[in-house]
C-alpha cells in the first residue's frame, strides 16, 4: 500500500478526496496556490441537482452524478462527524419550471427517461406549482418536482472538509503559488522555498490543470469558465425549494438569503464581477419571483469553473506517468460529484475494485 499522497488543489474534488484517504490510513498532504475553496468551490450555490441540470437523456455523466446525489446524505453526514463543524444540508427538493405551453411536451419527454430511476418525480400544473410556492411568478405554466434534489451552503462545507482533513491529519500548505512536479524514484514537488515526495500525485487543480498537462506532455483540455452569482437578504421567505429555470436558477438558503445564478461566460482566468453578468441576473430573476425586482442583492460574486471539451471530467492515471494521478474537469458539478469522485479516486489508488467505471472519463482520452 502506498503510505504517501499529495494532492496538487485545494478545492472541493482535492479536498474530499484527501480525506477518504486519510480514513483509509493514507498519509495526505494538499498543496493549494492560493486558499483552500477559494475558486470555484467556495463560490458555487451549492445545488445537488443532476435530473434538473441534466436533461437531454441518459448518459454514463448523467449516471454518475445520480450515484454521487445518492451518497450525499452518508457523505455530509461522514464530513459533519468527522469536522464538527456544522453546515447546511437541505433536501428542499427543485421545481424545474418552463415558462411557455410548447415547453410542457419536453417535460413529459424529459419525466419519461428519468422515471426510470424509481425517483418520485412528477409533473405539476401552474395551479400545483404556486401552492408549493406562491411567491413565484404566475408566467410559469408548469414545472417537474424533483423532491429527491439537494442543496448545500458551499462555504461552510468547505470549512468543514478542511476540518475534517485536519482532524484526520492531513498537511495542507496554502498560498504556494506555482507547484512544479519533477518525477523520479518518487515524485518531487516544489516551490520556490519548499519541497515535498510522494509515492502518488493526484491533480485536482480544476480550471487551472492544464498547466499541470502541459508541463507532463498531456493535452488537457480544461478551461475556465467565469461564472458569476449574486445573493438577496429579502425581509420575509420567498422560497422553499430550489427553483431551475432554463435562463437561471433560485436556492433559498436556511439563514434567510436566496442565491441567484449563473450568468456565465469566458474571460480566461478573470474573475472580477461584470456589470453586465450581474444585470443579466437581476433581468430574469424577476420572471421567477416578481418581489425580487424590488431586492438589490447584498452580495456578488464570481468563481472560475474548470470546463472540458465533453462536458466529462477527466479521472484516472496517465499511462506515461503512472505516479501521477487527475481529478479535475467538473466544470458546475464539483460540489454533487465531490463525493463519488473522492470514493472511486481512493479506490483506484489504493488498488480496490473501483465501484464506478471511469473510462468515459479517462484523462486521456484527447491525446
Amino acid at each position: 500500500m502506498m503510505q504517501k499522497v499529495v494532492i496538487v488543489g485545494g478545492g472541493i474534488i482535492g479536498l474530499s478526496i484527501a480525506l477518504r484517504l486519510a480514513n483509509k490510513g493514507v498519509h495526505v498532504t494538499v498543496l493549494e496556490k492560493n486558499t483552500c475553496g477559494g475558486q470555484a468551490s467556495g463560490a458555487a450555490a451549492g445545488m445537488l441537482a443532476p435530473f434538473s441540470e441534466i436533461g437531454e437523456d441518459q448518459d454514463v455523466f448523467f449516471d454518475f452524478s445520480l450515484a454521487s446525489l445518492r451518497m450525499y446524505p452518508e457523505w455530509q453526514a461522514f464530513v459533519r462527524e468527522t469536522s464538527g463543524v456544522d453546515f447546511e444540508f437541505s433536501p428542499s427538493g427543485t421545481l424545474h419550471c418552463v415558462y411557455h405551453e410548447a415547453d410542457l411536451l419536453p417535460l413529459s419527454s424529459r419525466i419519461s427517461w428519468q422515471s426510470e430511476y424509481n425517483e418520485d418525480m412528477r409533473i405539476l400544473t401552474q395551479e400545483e406549482v404556486l401552492e408549493r410556492e406562491p411567491h413565484l411568478s404566475r408566467d410559469i405554466k408548469g414545472a417537474i418536482y424533483y423532491p429527491n434534489e439537494a442543496h448545500i451552503y458551499a462555504p461552510d462545507f468547505v470549512k468543514a472538509l478542511i476540518a475534517a482533513c485536519r482532524n484526520l491529519k492531513v498537511d495542507i500548505y496554502e498560498q504556494l503559488g506555482e507547484v512544479e512536479i519533477v518525477e523520479g524514484s518518487s515524485v518531487r514537488l516544489k516551490t520556490d522555498t519548499m519541497e515535498w515526495e510522494a509515492d502518488q500525485v493526484v491533480i485536482a487543480t480544476g480550471a487551472w490543470a492544464m498547466k499541470q498537462g502541459e508541463a507532463l506532455g498531456l493535452q488537457l483540455p480544461v478551461y475556465p469558465i467565469r461564472g458569476q452569482i449574486c445573493a438577496y437578504r429579502p425581509e420575509k421567505p420567498l422560497l422553499s425549494h430550489i427553483v431551475y429555470t432554463s435562463q437561471g436558477y433560485l436556492v433559498p438558503k436556511a439563514n434567510g438569503t436566496i442565491v441567484n445564478g449563473a450568468s456565465e461566460d469566458i474571460a480566461g482566468f478573470e474573475t472580477a464581477v461584470t456589470a453586465k453578468g450581474i444585470d443579466r441576473l437581476k433581468r430574469w430573476n424577476k420572471k421567477m419571483v416578481p418581489a425580487l425586482e424590488e431586492e438589490t442583492p447584498f452580495h456578488e460574486w464570481a468563481g472560475l469553473r474548470p470546463a472540458t471539451q465533453d462536458g466529462f471530467p477527466f479521472i484516472g492515471r496517465l499511462t506515461n506517468h503512472p505516479s501521477v494521478y487527475l481529478a479535475c474537469g467538473h466544470y458546475r458539478n464539483g460540489i454533487l460529484l465531490s463525493a463519488i469522485t473522492a470514493k472511486v479516486v481512493a479506490e483506484d489508488l489504493l488498488g480496490e475494485k473501483v465501484s464506478f467505471p471511469l473510462q468515459a472519463f479517462h484523462p486521456e482520452r484527447f491525446s
